[in-house]
């Protein structure tokens, strides 16, 4: 669904007027000389893997120097990275950016070496004794004990140091090859009855059309695509998934997935209760699926059917609408909420146009403080709407981070999605309210959607990941192997669902996820955001102004404390099937007025 309004970029003249600039070039040289000057730091500091390190008054200073100057050095470079990749990610043919990327990713590898020898230094002395004699190792407690507990992965300063300088070219150069490839292919599509060559962004929009031959065509099209491209990408996920199972295994760590755990501050108990609940809950999904094949009056639905409007009589939402919906309903929570969404409209943080050489898809990033960019790929659709409102969510975490030094800001992605899924659902429940039957319906059926989507698919997404992980251990696999295993994994989850015979064996190559090396199984994360953020939105609306009065504390303290120890906080126990259970409740009653209304439009 398209949009008759012209749909913004995001400004990015309040860092610098430009990568060609001036002022660019100093700060580029100024962060540059930062990290050297870092460097220089932890060596006159002896700052490394040491033996019986004693926790005095000079460590004490030693560390306070430290790590004062390493937030500060962390601040400069995330605000130039994020710079240099909004360029990256909305116009991948743009050769400056691509170059000043790749020069900046040396330095990065030297803060990486940095960030690993803090780790073991941190490692080789007594944390509790420091945590209790520096008010600001204090304030770093969790920060702290966690590098603890990781010093004892790590192999040897050396093999560290090598590891850090290979990623340019290993994990990191696969990931951007991904990068590249996906946004620059072109692909021919039959559009209003002539073929065109357009970006996979926008072949991919039409999988939201209301007519479904059109949407048949890009399936086909958009398959055909990935197959030209399957050998390069299928190398590029060898070689990562090879690279993360190789460290995993110096680092002593029983699986890939167990690295994944401890980066995502959750244990197995945690994530085996939320799949167990997620796998219970397949059954009331695919009645969701077949009472929407009724809906589109098909047999069965096929895959590019999933993310179909119902009817076409759905609401245009364009552009302005959306913002004036946000700002609005975000109002209803709180004030602070509103002003910060219309904030990010007014002052340029969103960059919403789908265009040739942009990536597709959805994220927010934080730019410097308090301050974010959101990128979409808007569609005029109330879909559009909720992606807005989710990224607009991340801004609002970062917003409630914004004092928080570097360190403390670093959250673990299980938690990263709790503001983003809060916000889409206030967003949600607000277009239900005064909506006629058949706009109640598309929008019932959007919110269900993205359930589907984050529960069934993303549950799809794990198994497909952990078979090819332990596949990996033995040879590389080829093409037709990567797609045997991801369409099983799809028939181990939609199951009667779908229609077999039309489902996406090369989601493995549409998926960026899957070729981020230092962030293995990036999927479950979202499930458990959607169901975390649902149980507090369930809390909210039990008791509003006492859960408001936590609720911005809970986002700022993200980086201070585990999952269950914030989750305990709202007297929420992870370790508990029941507690996923009672989120996914909530999605089973949308499911049940979902069929009902279905049934009652036959």
């Amino acid at each position: 669904m398209t949009t008759t309004q012209s749909l913004p970029h995001w400004n990015m003249d309040v860092v610098y007027p430009g990568l060609q600039s001036p002022e660019f070039a100093q700060g580029f040289a100024a962060a540059v000389a930062d990290i050297d000057a870092l460097v220089q730091l932890f060596d006159t500091s002896h700052v490394q893997k040491q033996d019986n390190l004693a926790v005095d008054a000079a460590l004490v200073k030693t560390f306070e120097t430290v790590i004062e100057r390493y937030n500060s050095v962390q601040e400069r470079v995330l605000t130039l990275a994020v710079y240099i990749s909004c360029f990256v990610s909305t116009n991948s043919r743009d050769e400056v950016a691509q170059a000043r990327d790749s020069e900046l990713e040396n330095s990065l590898v030297k803060l990486s070496q940095l960030d690993t020898r803090f780790t073991a230094w941190l490692g080789s002395l007594d944390v509790e004794q420091l945590i209790a004699q520096s008010a600001v190792a204090n304030a770093h407690a969790y920060a702290l004990r966690r590098a603890k507990a990781q010093s004892l992965h790590m192999m040897s300063p050396a093999e560290e140091a090598l590891a850090a300088e290979l990623t340019s070219s290993a994990g990191l150069a696969w990931s951007r090859l991904h990068s590249n490839i996906t946004s620059q292919l072109n692909v021919p599509l039959e559009l209003d009855g002539q073929t065109q060559q357009v970006p996979m962004s926008m072949v991919r929009n039409q999988a939201s059309s209301t007519d479904r031959e059109a949407r048949r065509r890009a399936y086909e099209a958009e398959l055909a695509a990935w197959k030209t491209v399957a050998m390069p990408l299928a190398q590029a996920l060898n070689s990562i998934k090879g690279e993360v199972n190789t460290l995993a295994r110096k680092r002593q760590w029983e699986s890939a997935l167990d690295v994944s755990l401890f980066a995502n501050s959750i244990d197995r108990q945690t994530l085996d209760a939320m799949l167990s609940a997620a796998r219970a809950s397949f059954p009331h999904f695919r009645r969701y699926l077949q009472a929407k094949a009724q809906a589109l009056k098909v047999p069965k639905l096929a895959w590019y059917d999933i993310v179909a409007p119902l009817g076409s009589n759905e609401r245009v939402w364009e552009y302005g609408d959306a913002e004036r919906f946000i700002v609005e309903q975000f109002g209803t929570f709180s004030e602070r909420l509103s002003n910060y969404a219309a904030r990010a409209f007014s002052e340029g943080w969103i960059d919403a146009e789908p265009r040739p050489g942009k990536r597709d898809g959805a994220y927010c990033t934080p730019l410097r403080k308090d301050e974010s960019r959101v990128f979409t790929n808007y569609k005029a659709s109330f879909d559009g709407v909720s992606t807005l409102a989710h990224e607009l969510g991340h801004g609002y975490h970062n917003l409630n981070l914004a004092e928080r030094t570097a360190i403390q800001r670093s959250l673990p992605m299980t938690l990263a999605e709790t503001a983003s899924i809060f916000c889409e659902t206030i967003i949600n429940h607000a277009a239900m309210k005064d909506a006629e039957p058949q706009e109640r319906l598309a929008i019932l059926e959007a919110s269900i959607q993205g359930a589907c989507q984050v529960v069934v698919d993303i549950t799809s997404r794990f198994l497909f990941e952990q078979n090819v992980f332990e596949q990996r251990k033995q040879r590389e696999l080829s093409v037709e192997e990567l797609n045997e295993l991801m369409l099983q994994a799809q028939r181990d989850t939609y199951g009667d669902g779908l229609d077999e015979q039309t489902l996406h064996p090369y989601m493995w190559a549409v998926k960026g996820h899957y070729y981020i090396s230092d962030l293995s199984f990036y999927n479950y994360p979202y499930m458990f955001g959607l169901l975390f953020g649902l149980g507090l939105y369930a809390q909210y609306q039990q008791n509003p102004e006492t859960f408001k009065q936590g609720y911005d504390e809970l986002l700022s303290s993200t980086g201070l404390a585990d999952a269950a120890a914030l989750a305990a906080r709202f007297g929420i126990d992870l370790r508990s099937e029941a507690f996923w259970a009672a989120s996914l409740d909530i999605v089973r009653q949308d499911i049940d007025a979902f069929c009902e209304l279905v049934q009652s439009q036959a």
